[in-house]
């Protein structure tokens, strides 16, 4: 038996990286997917891609009302959701180095680039999380929410504090979902991913095309104890897990794939 065989599972930011390697894997194990992005010709092309199981939907998760039409829109379609995975989410950085610098640490950045990013990785979270647990309450089905966090969430990022800052919230957010859905007596089970370095197109503002792009692969992963990039398809299996009924006790739980980097350092000490 698939790991999720008919769980109808909703994912955002699903057009590519991260999101695009869990919908794949989701359709793998048996789910119905609904592929949700505002890249509308990303997000179908994905969903097309993955046949007859998987469907688009367009889904701004900063928008309150275009999570009240997606989450009737599978209701009305396949009268269910089993399993959300807030996964959309911003750096800040997306539109490269170009046109200069975009500042993200404490003193110099600005609130309307410091909101912009909580508004995608937070508010959609918090937004997600509250549309999802009254679509399952309404059917009564076991469901779990996943939420992609960071190690950034986990630890200080001086350089991008808005992007550490929202991952810190969805880290404790998760927590209060999960509370809260048990105290309701609700079987919706919520638990954190903690990815870090991992090769997506988050990844390439920094990495750019040029001769050095080796080096600064290099170099960006130069304090992971593995010495390499994780892969997308490495953290699906994660989420594979945490959507599925084998990890039915997990609860408010999170989870790191980070290579090692949060295990601690690797540097032997100099007698």
């Amino acid at each position: 038996m698939q790991r999720l065989h008919q769980k109808v599972a909703l994912i955002t930011g699903a057009a590519r990286g991260i999101g695009e390697a869990i919908a794949r894997a989701f359709v793998d194990e048996g789910a119905i997917v609904i592929v949700t992005d505002i890249d509308h010709q990303l997000g179908t092309a994905v969903a097309n891609s993955l046949g007859d199981r998987a469907i688009y939907l367009p889904l701004d998760v900063r928008d309150e009302s275009a999570w009240q039409a997606a989450t009737a829109e599978v209701l009305q379609r396949f009268g269910m959701l089993h399993v959300l995975v807030n996964n959309a989410g911003i750096t800040g950085f997306e539109n490269g180095f170009e046109n200069g610098f975009v500042a993200h640490d404490p003193e110099h950045a600005s609130l309307s680039d410091w909101r912009a990013v909580l508004a995608t990785n937070l508010d959609g979270v918090f937004l997600g999380c509250k549309y999802a647990i009254q679509t399952m309450r309404k059917t009564a089905v076991r469901g779990s929410i996943v939420n992609i966090s960071s190690r950034s969430g986990l630890v200080g990022i001086p350089a991008a504090t808005a992007y550490a800052a929202s991952k810190a919230a969805v880290r404790n957010h998760t927590k209060s979902v999960a509370l809260y859905c048990a105290e309701q007596g609700l079987p919706i089970r919520c638990n954190s991913i903690h990815p870090a370095a991992i090769l997506t197109p988050m990844w390439e503002p920094m990495l750019g095309q040029g001769d050095d792009r080796d080096a600064r692969m290099r170099d960006l992963v130069r304090e992971c104890p593995m010495k390499r990039f994780g892969m997308p398809q490495e953290v699906a299996t994660v989420a594979v897990l945490l959507a599925s009924d084998e990890a039915a006790y997990m609860n408010g739980s999170e989870l790191n794939i980070d290579g090692g980097m949060l295990a601690g350092s690797v540097v032997r000490p100099v007698s």
